[in-house]
């Protein structure tokens, strides 16, 4: 049953919204697509579907969609960059979902990812018995993608090695796979894609090649400009995370989001937000999505061990997780922070005391 997965992938939580386009669709759509590029847009910046109304998946400047959207109808990659929680991999969900209708085609780079785990690889059992063989083949995401006219998702691609970015620059360059073992190969159908993800604080870990970079569409996803719209998405995913991990406790009232938003976007800037005061950082990200887990893992301890009333406390104890990753330097920046700028707002004292007593 699909209630007891923990997490479902998008094209099935939000199945009714896709339906909802595709019922409604009024626009051309390309070959291999499910929906027109219009209606994509719609089901990931939100709007409206007949009576069906569209939640937003990405909040802020709807125009680096816009460009994306369009490099998936032409035969270049699609490389979304930014800083971690900039809704990356997110985004790159979502559009495989709206596109395709199957955002499970991906591969996780890291280090220990091989170009087998891009192209093909063997099942050895039967390789050893019987040859190289269609049956004794096996297919990557990557390779079902360019079979199936789909989308394919590589995410953090820097972190892989250089040989195994550069087994992607002839996939992106000639739509094909070569197969010398069987003399084949295999090319790609109509509406496929590869939207790859990269992390601007991985940059030199495994630098991307010109070569490579030439094949892609870079769109740079910043970070929220506003506070405001930062507590936007804040506000969106962990009530949409209260409904599907089934939560018992009530959301986070508008002060306690922007209490956190806050400390994170001053300890994130290194000054707090009038500018008049510099700020230590420590030497976590901080990022949108860390703001999301504080509140989330908040409301599980209130549900778990409170009134089900996200506390003071309940802030506190995931303030500090997400704060302090390095004991000795983050805990004397987090108390340095505390001392200087929360010490002294308006409605701040209950936050500020709950942080103290866990220093």
């Amino acid at each position: 049953m699909t209630d007891n997965l923990l997490r479902l992938p998008a094209e099935r939580q939000f199945a009714a919204e896709l339906e909802a386009l595709r019922a409604a669709e009024r626009h051309p759509v390309p070959e291999g697509w499910k929906l027109s590029p219009r209606s994509v847009l719609t089901y990931i910046v939100g709007g409206r579907a007949g009576d069906t109304e569209i939640t937003p998946k990405y909040i802020g400047n709807k125009r680096p969609v816009e460009i994306a959207v369009a490099t998936l109808l032409t035969d270049r990659g699609l490389l979304f960059m930014g800083e971690p929680g900039t809704a990356k991999s997110w985004l790159s969900e979502h559009l495989a979902a709206a596109v395709a209708g199957d955002s499970t085609k991906v591969v996780q780079g890291t280090m220990g990812t091989s170009e087998e785990q891009i192209k093909y690889g063997w099942n050895y059992a039967l390789l050893i018995s019987n040859g190289p063989s269609l049956q004794a083949l096996v297919k990557t995401p990557v390779y079902r993608a360019m079979e199936e006219g789909s989308v394919a998702r590589v995410e953090e691609i820097s972190r892989c090695m250089p040989e195994v970015q550069d087994a992607l620059i002839g996939i992106l360059s000639e739509k094909c796979i070569a197969i010398p073992e069987l003399s084949a190969e295999v090319r790609a159908a109509r509406g496929f894609s590869l939207i790859a993800t990269a992390n601007t604080r991985d940059r030199g870990v495994n630098d991307m090649s010109a070569a490579l970079k030439r094949r892609f569409n870079i769109v740079v996803l910043p970070a929220p400009a506003t506070a405001e719209a930062e507590r936007a998405i804040v506000n969106t995913r962990v009530a949409q995370l209260s409904r599907h991990l089934h939560l018992h406790s009530t959301l986070p009232q508008e002060d306690a989001v922007a209490k956190i938003v806050t400390v994170f976007r001053e300890l994130r800037a290194g000054q707090t937000e009038d500018g008049k005061e510099k700020l230590k950082s420590p030497s976590g990200v901080l990022s949108v999505a860390e703001a999301i887990s504080t509140l989330v893992g908040s409301m599980a301890l209130a549900a778990s061990f409170g009134t089900g009333e996200v506390t003071d406390d309940c802030l506190a104890s995931g303030l500090l997780g997400a704060v302090v990753r390095d004991e000795e330097k983050d805990a004397a920046v987090f108390q340095e922070y505390l001392d200087s700028v929360a010490k002294t707002r308006e409605g701040w004292h209950g936050l500020y005391s709950a942080c103290k007593s866990l220093l």
